[in-house]
């Protein structure tokens, strides 16, 4: 679905509660009852919670839902975008939002703006979109609970991911730096460059394959895969190499410099991305991860630049020697400490194999992608409970002025405040 924000302006500081009071019984109602609703508001009378229900419904940021026993109301994923957005914009991360860059098949892309003016990414996590028909069919996964929860999922795999780029640029891993997380998003610093999989030449195809082998085992070295690493998922950025005067360009770097940068000196940073499929290197099937991810870069640089490595390898054997000699850091391990559990990992991997979600960039293209998006339940709202998924969601107080964000067709739109 596309993140439409043009209602968020709208809302007042009573629509603000009442759409949280919908996410917090979401925690253990499938439908949540409007008379839980009332109560978890924290409003004094009815007429104002129905007021708001009604405002939150004509947006389709809930639905109602009815059965047998009673009338109530679900959260559908516009509702839990407002949800992060608003978390975005009282933490001052957020300014203003712009333009789809990328849709992934899990995932969408957008840029926004600090309140500085900083240009910034915004990913929303929103795994389920293109699995409906897939979980609900697959009753192995369905056996222990009556349905399945796209907000803890999506939420689970956005907390996994700004946790491991935490560690990752901590440790000197070019990952975009993270920058707040909630709920089902995360905002990242935008990177100027370009996915290798657009890229058509480069000046030294050996060298730029040698580095991104060696990223896949320095990742091994601290105890993790990547598990989807591809030309889909490496962003290559161009910086400029500034020489003292009289300094010599060698041979060898003349000869691989394209006829357009001779008169330049550019160096290829690749820097890695996506990062919801990454395990410990002591994971069951990490051999398995750890032979793709190699693979997939063998076949890009031999179908797109022609490019044939002389060594076999590197296997995964390399990869636990490399693990065992740097004894003592291991970032899975540390990613665990920093609040993201086994449990947590092992729920969000059960529900990836339910659904068949292999990587989110995946080998579709951007048109598959969009295809994908299309197959969610038509009033888009989300099956399940929210289980532990909820964060941020104290009931905003009365006093809550109703900050909203604008979203611009033609770029970074401004903020605009109206009051509660």
């Amino acid at each position: 679905m596309k993140l439409d924000t043009k209602a968020l302006r709208y809302l007042t500081a009573e629509d603000w509660r009442v759409l949280t009071a919908v996410e917090m019984g979401s925690k253990n109602h499938e439908i949540v009852p409007t008379a839980l609703i009332v109560q978890l508001s924290g409003l004094r009378g009815g007429s104002g919670v129905h007021k708001s229900i009604s405002t939150l419904a004509k947006a389709n940021l809930i639905t109602r839902m009815k059965n047998a026993k009673y009338d109530g109301y679900r959260l559908t994923y516009g509702g839990l975008d407002y949800l992060a957005l608003h978390t975005h914009i009282k933490h001052t991360t957020l300014y203003s939002t712009g333009n789809c860059i990328g849709v992934g098949k899990e995932s969408d892309i957008y840029v926004v703006a600090s309140p500085s003016g900083q240009q910034l990414v915004l990913k929303i996590h929103r795994l389920g979109r293109i699995s409906f028909r897939n979980i609900k069919n697959n009753r192995d996964y369905l056996k222990h609970r009556a349905s399945a929860s796209w907000m803890y999922m999506s939420r689970l795999s956005a907390l996994k991911e700004y946790s491991f780029m935490q560690v990752l640029r901590r440790n000197g891993f070019h990952v975009p730096e993270p920058v707040a997380q909630s709920r089902h998003t995360i905002v990242m610093e935008l990177v100027d460059a370009f996915p290798l999989r657009q890229i058509q030449n480069v000046p030294d195809p050996a060298r730029l394959y040698a580095e991104l082998i060696d990223v896949i085992l320095r990742l091994a070295s601290f105890g993790l895969i990547h598990g989807d690493f591809n030309e889909f998922n490496v962003l290559l950025k161009e910086d400029e190499i500034f020489k003292e005067p009289g300094t010599k360009t060698s041979k060898s770097e003349q000869q691989s410099q394209e006829p357009e940068t001779k008169s330049r000196n550019i160096m290829l940073t690749p820097i890695i991305i996506d990062f919801p499929q990454m395990v410990s290197i002591d994971h069951t099937n990490a051999e398995m991860y750890f032979d793709r991810d190699v693979n997939c870069i063998k076949r890009f640089f031999e179908r797109r630049f022609n490019f044939v490595s002389d060594e076999l390898g590197p296997h995964f054997a390399d990869a636990r020697r490399l693990a065992a000699r740097k004894k003592g850091k291991r970032l899975d391990v540390e990613v665990e400490a920093s609040g993201f559990s086994k449990k947590m990992a092992k729920e969000l991997e059960k529900y990836m194999r339910a659904v068949g979600v292999d990587g989110d960039g995946g080998h579709d293209d951007d048109d598959r992608a969009r295809e994908h998006s299309d197959e969610a339940d038509p009033d888009d709202s989300l099956d399940g409970s929210y289980d532990e998924a909820n964060e941020d969601t104290e009931v905003p107080s009365s006093q809550d002025s109703g900050t909203a964000l604008m979203s611009s067709d033609a770029g970074i739109a401004a903020l605009s405040i109206s009051a509660g």
